[in-house]
């Protein structure tokens, strides 16, 4: 807590110094303005005060004729005068040139019209004062019923020229320093602040006159009315629009399938499409009201500066996103000359491994399951890679805001894809392990079933019973994986279905090889080669076990192969008279009949 409060002492502490540190430095550079304000008056008074002794100079010159040495000494007072009078002027140029720096002009105003701007100061009077007592009288000439332009003129003062009406009331007076401003003189620059102070007047008054009001009612009227048959006429062409795709959506809607599922019907289509054109409607309906505005606002003196302002908050965006388009140009070809160089390289690379996989291009110690996945890995890295070419290039890549957005999505991704991290590279693993294909039987965990897919992220098992059983990669690593078909290929001798039976030892050992062998070999989908074969697997205290074993190609049919072979097995066992029973049973026997059905149902 005392960190905390001693952050906020040190923060507002640096705030107030520098507030006070820039009023310093607004007052610094006021004070300076001033003082130089006042030198350039001191040093229009000293010329005033050059020209009277000049005038004199050069009187004592005249009546000094004859006198040498009088007129010697005159001369180079005249001279004298004179090199003060060009490093005065230098002076003045350099004195003007600082404060335009920093000085602001004040607008004089009628109405919404700028006539001109004050710069500096006349006596007590500063530029703002002066500028808006100036711009008070002559609004108050402008509302003079009985106002005559030409009562308004140029009167010479002393030491500057006033803009007087009626020769009693002084709208303004134009000094030393306004003139060395402008670099004009006074006489000069007070004819045209008169001229323009009366054209505004005139145009002012002959703009809000009646007749010109009733011109401008009557031509908003006129653009109220255009504009209401214009929206009239855009509502009815997108009804008829509206109209078109619901009575022509069979003919132009098609549904949209993928893989036999149905994504977008024509309904679908048509509910989307009438949405679209109702949101166009209202938005060329506010666009063509939005553009009006500024015409409507343009009749009128007072609202006409608003027709600027309206204008611009369409035309400046629109101006700015033209001139970020055209100077994104460059970068775009750029992005699509890296596209277009990894689309090539992809379409290469697919060509190659696709040919791997039909067995046209062969890669020693590569089988060919693994050229589709190696593909789809390869087509991750490059469009990565890719990317990571083009984002410098992307509209806004540099910003910050921009790539805290790409910090705080990379963040989520790692912190919410661990354990689909985890099932990729499980998924990875499992396809260059090649435990499995799709369409094996296979026993993964307590699962078992055919294998429909396999995809980055899971395997998909059907069961003997259809069940559709979804295993995480990850499980799939980890457990122990049982193929059933991996021996069922071609070239290979085929998978061994196998039952134990337990028989006593009472019957002789090759009888039981052959009824066994016979019952195999009777079953659809066991081979006749290579030849099934018995194994003896355990002798115990009643019972012998013996196990047959039988080859198969068809792996995925162990249910029915079993079952028939159970059904060979005891038609044999029956036919032979020989009974297929518990050892312990047969040992406690107390002269039952054999457990066997009768002859009739053999």
């Amino acid at each position: 807590m005392n960190r905390i409060k001693a952050l906020l002492f040190s923060i507002v502490t640096v705030c107030a110094y520098t507030t006070h540190a820039q009023d310093i430095q607004d007052t610094v550079k006021k004070d300076q303005q001033n003082i130089n304000e006042a030198l350039l008056l001191k040093d229009q008074q000293q010329q005033k005060i050059d020209s009277l002794v000049k005038i004199q100079l050069k009187n004592e010159l005249q009546s000094a004729a004859g006198n040498s040495k009088k007129t010697i000494e005159l001369e180079n007072k005249l001279r004298q005068i004179a090199i003060s009078d060009s490093l005065r002027k230098i002076h003045q140029l350099e004195k003007i040139q600082a404060l335009k720096k920093n000085a602001k002009g004040y607008p004089v105003i009628l109405n919404t019209d700028t006539l001109f701007y004050i710069y500096v100061r006349t006596g007590s009077f500063t530029a703002q004062e002066r500028a808006d007592a100036i711009s008070k009288k002559i609004e108050k000439l402008y509302e003079d019923p009985f106002y005559k332009a030409d009562s308004l003129a140029v009167s010479p003062n002393e030491d500057s020229y006033d803009l007087a009406y009626k020769n009693s009331d002084i709208l303004m007076s134009v000094g030393n320093l306004d003139g060395l401003w402008f670099a004009k003189s006074n006489a000069q620059l007070a004819k045209e602040y008169l001229q323009r102070i009366k054209q505004s007047i005139e145009a002012e008054r002959k703009a809000n006159s009646l007749v010109n009001w009733l011109k401008r009612v009557g031509l908003v009227l006129l653009i109220i009315a255009l504009l209401t048959v214009i929206i009239s006429v855009i509502n009815f062409l997108f009804k008829r629009t509206a109209t078109f795709l619901s009575s022509k959506k069979e003919n132009y809607l098609r549904m949209l399938k993928i893989r036999n599922i149905k994504i977008f019907t024509p309904e679908h289509f048509e509910n989307a499409l009438l949405k679209i054109n109702n949101v166009l409607r209202i938005v060329v309906i506010i666009l063509i009201i939005y553009l009006s505005l500024p015409l409507l606002f343009s009749i009128f003196p007072e609202t006409e500066a608003w027709t600027g302002t309206l204008l611009g908050w369409i035309l400046s965006p629109m101006k700015a996103a033209l001139n970020a388009v055209a100077h994104y140009l460059p970068n775009l070809f750029t992005v699509i000359v890296i596209c277009l160089i990894f689309k090539y390289v992809i379409r290469g690379i697919k060509y190659f491994f696709y040919e791997i996989k039909l067995g046209e291009i062969q890669v020693r110690g590569f089988h060919s399951d693994w050229a589709i996945p190696t593909f789809n890995i390869l087509k991750f890295v490059l469009y990565a890679f890719m990317l990571i070419l083009i984002f410098p290039y992307l509209p806004g890549s540099g910003s910050p805001a921009f790539q805290g957005v790409s910090v705080f999505l990379g963040i989520l991704i790692s912190l919410g894809s661990s354990s689909a991290i985890t099932n990729i590279v499980a998924g990875l693993v499992i396809t260059y392990m090649r435990p499995f294909r799709i369409g094996d039987r296979v026993k993964i965990g307590d699962v078992v079933g055919d294998v429909l897919e396999k995809t980055m992220l899971v395997t998909r098992i059907k069961t003997i019973k259809n069940e559709d059983i979804t295993v995480p990669n990850s499980m799939v690593l980890s457990s122990s994986t049982i193929n059933y078909s991996s021996h069922t290929k071609k070239e290979s001798q085929g998978l061994i279905v196998h039952q134990t039976l337990t028989l006593g030892y009472d019957i002789p050992y090759t009888d039981i090889y052959g009824m066994l062998t016979r019952a195999a070999l009777k079953t659809e989908y066991i081979l006749d080669d290579p030849k099934p074969f018995v194994l003896q697997t355990s002798l115990d205290d009643f019972y012998i076990s013996y196990q047959i074993n039988a080859y198969t190609k068809e792996a995925n049919k162990q249910a029915l192969i079993y079952s028939k072979l159970f059904e060979n097995i005891q038609n044999e066992f029956n036919a032979a008279g020989v009974e297929i029973m518990s050892p312990h049973y047969q040992a406690m026997r107390d002269g039952s009949p054999p457990a066997m059905p009768p002859a009739e149902q053999k």
